[in-house]
């Protein structure tokens, strides 16, 4: 019973963090020690340490996986996620961890992309306790909770493990980091209305080199993402939007007008920090594919 009851405030936390990451595509440390849940505030995160381990709660809320940290937390074989034990000890914060993986309680991932920033990624679930590595396996999708061996995933699990880990890891924490760099607004009108914005790619990650890097994005306005997808709208190696010539010439009211026309030639408004702006050879290689649809 107290499972099912933590069970629900879990979800309530999911609920806000979906609203936070939906507006601003990242959450700030100061938000996640002090989120708002009905009438009550709550920590999210813990003071400094990677896991948060709550007194009045069965089992671990949150872990911190950060790039440039003391631990060697990765991904494993590009399906599960691997979250190295406290150091030291077998027991202490690892007794939570134990507990969430025995309950099948879901934990929050936060995954660190600049200090007080993170994404996170929810609902994560402890697969397996690999005591001979002194390590928790991590799975993003519920229906991994079930697999008779995490360690060890048949060929049809780990495709659907590795689609998980790119739909509910990759691309959030892409958007996140893009969104991030634009500081919330549109690289091309600059609305700055989160839920409307997506992290765009400027080399699709459906080819090889579209990784996703900062310098491979853009933030764009849902309509300005879908043109530049359909080649409608191209952007210049030095950074000046290109509108369809076709498009150009079109009567079709005040979206296309105010929307797309008057766009074309006017320059994106770029992040502060030079090495978050796109790509000006990842543009160009890009811009030729848009020259060639026109």
């Amino acid at each position: 019973m107290e499972s099912e009851v933590e069970v629900h405030l879990r979800e309530l936390i999911f609920g806000q963090l979906a609203e936070l990451v939906s507006e601003h595509g990242v959450v700030t440390r100061k938000q996640l020690e002090a989120l708002r849940i009905g009438d009550q505030t709550r920590r999210i995160i813990d003071h400094s340490k990677g896991i948060w381990n709550p007194r009045d709660l069965l089992a671990t809320l949150s872990i911190v996986s950060s790039p440039d940290g003391g631990y060697s937390d990765t991904q494993v074989s590009e399906s599960l996620f691997a979250y190295d034990y406290q150091k030291d000890t077998i027991a202490g914060d690892n007794v939570k961890m134990r507990k969430a993986l025995e309950l099948g309680l879901p934990i929050i991932l936060l995954r660190k992309i600049k200090d007080g920033v993170c994404v996170p990624v929810f609902p994560a679930y402890v697969v397996a306790d690999d005591a001979a590595n002194r390590r928790f396996m991590i799975a993003l999708d519920a229906s991994l909770k079930t697999v008779a061996d995490p360690l060890h995933l048949k060929p049809i699990e780990r495709v659907y493990a590795e689609r998980a880990l790119r739909q509910r890891l990759h691309q959030p924490e892409f958007r996140g980091r893009v969104m991030y760099a634009y500081e919330q607004r549109c690289t091309v009108c600059m609305l700055k209305h989160g839920r409307l914005l997506d992290a765009a790619h400027i080399i699709g990650d459906d080819k090889i080199h579209g990784v996703p890097s900062v310098d491979n994005g853009l933030s764009l306005c849902k309509i300005h993402h879908a043109a530049y997808d359909a080649n409608l709208l191209g952007i210049t190696p030095d950074y000046v939007v290109c509108i369809n010539s076709e498009l150009m010439d079109e009567i079709d009211g005040p979206m296309l007008l105010h929307g797309l026309q008057e766009m074309n030639g006017r320059g994106l408004t770029l992040p502060k920090r030079r090495a978050d702006r796109p790509s000006k050879e990842r543009l160009a290689e890009r811009f030729d594919e848009f020259k060639t649809a026109s």
